[in-house]
């Protein structure tokens, strides 16, 4: 199957919604444990495994980039920007966000950096091209 660069970049969005719930699958777990009290769900941050409080950072995080890639994914939809570049920006993201989490729960924080940063780069990207795009 050969997707479209458009295609490529809404499904991206569909993926990046998805990938900002998959840390929060490991703080429902962690909550599930520790015995979670559904009249004060915030209340058992404490009581939650590092893991998982990093977790929940990772999630509250992929809310913010997920903000950012989807402008710029989405101006690069509007704008018909037909290139690899923006097909391997979308691609890159979705890696990185995905890295970003694993490397957050498990507490390497110079990867999760670096994951932080190419994320943050292919949403540039993306917003470079619907620019050049307009020229």
């Amino acid at each position: 199957m050969n997707l479209s660069t458009n295609a490529i970049l809404l499904y991206s969005i569909i993926g990046a919604v998805i990938l900002t719930y998959f840390p929060y699958f490991f703080v429902a777990i962690a909550r599930v444990q520790a015995g979670a009290d559904l009249s004060a769900p915030r209340a058992i941050f404490d009581k939650l495994p590092a893991y998982a409080q990093r977790a929940t950072w990772a999630h509250q995080n992929s809310f913010e980039a997920l903000i950012i890639y989807t402008a710029a994914a989405t101006m690069a939809y509007v704008t018909e920007v037909d290139s690899t570049w923006a097909m391997k920006a979308a691609i890159a993201f979705l890696l990185a966000r995905f890295l970003f989490s694993v490397f957050y729960m498990l507490d390497i924080p110079l990867a999760r950096s670096l994951m932080f940063g190419l994320g943050s780069a292919a949403s540039t990207t993306l917003f470079v091209l619907s620019v050049l795009q307009l020229q």
